[in-house]
């Protein structure tokens, strides 16, 4: 099933015109460089649910962390390891697929306290720009739409490697986070502590283990 028949298509960006030697700051030709053995990445892939997590922490009680994912999701990327700034990402998550590893927490997890699922059956990450912002570590600025709420994220995402598997499919690898306040997408459900202090952190940590397959082309 490809999500992203329906309607707006996965452009990529065109070109960037270069800017001319006289106009060139010093800082501009300073910055970090591509990988040049990325150039070879270059083009579509699809993340692998058996082999990745999309999953999330949070400080449950002050005094642990809660983990969990979302089994449940759909993707398209477009790399560019020749310009970076060219890459896209697209992700949507069901809402309901959440597993924390107790039954009555995703219960409530996707309940009308957080996530209402059964109202808002979708999440989405969908990027806006991508940043060198070092040998290997890119920058990947997006909106993530919560509960119809679309908010600016930043997510800081690492290249692990690539390989081509015995299947003979090529796989490449990536590690993301980022962390955001929940409440800034209607997430505000809490209860209090007796000590003081909440039960469920505000700040919710979003992990990305990817391992993507590259897309083969049609027909």
């Amino acid at each position: 099933m490809n999500l992203f028949s329906r309607g707006t298509a996965f452009r990529r960006p065109e070109p960037a015109v270069a800017p001319s030697p006289h106009t060139r700051s010093s800082a501009a030709s300073a910055a970090v460089l591509p990988n040049p053995r990325l150039a070879a990445l270059t083009g579509e892939w699809v993340i692998d649910p058996a082999h990745s997590r999309i999953g999330f922490s949070v400080r449950h009680a002050m005094v642990t962390t809660v983990r969990g994912a979302f089994t449940e999701y759909q993707s398209r990327l477009y790399f560019d390891g020749r310009d970076p700034s060219r890459s896209q990402a697209e992700i949507i998550l069901n809402t309901a697929s959440v597993d924390t590893g107790v039954e009555q927490r995703d219960a409530h997890l996707v309940g009308r306290d957080f996530l209402d699922a059964r109202t808002y059956p979708r999440m989405r990450f969908t990027s806006t720009g991508v940043d060198l912002a070092e040998t290997d570590v890119y920058r990947m600025t997006g909106e993530l739409t919560i509960r119809e709420t679309t908010r600016p994220v930043v997510l800081e995402l690492t290249y692990i490697g690539h390989v081509t598997d015995p299947f003979g499919y090529e796989r490449v690898g990536f590690d993301g986070t980022t962390t955001i306040n929940r409440s800034e997408w209607g997430l505000t459900y809490n209860s209090k502590l007796a000590e003081g202090g909440a039960m469920v952190s505000e700040k919710v940590r979003l992990q990305f283990d990817i391992a993507a397959i590259r897309s083969l082309p049609v027909g």
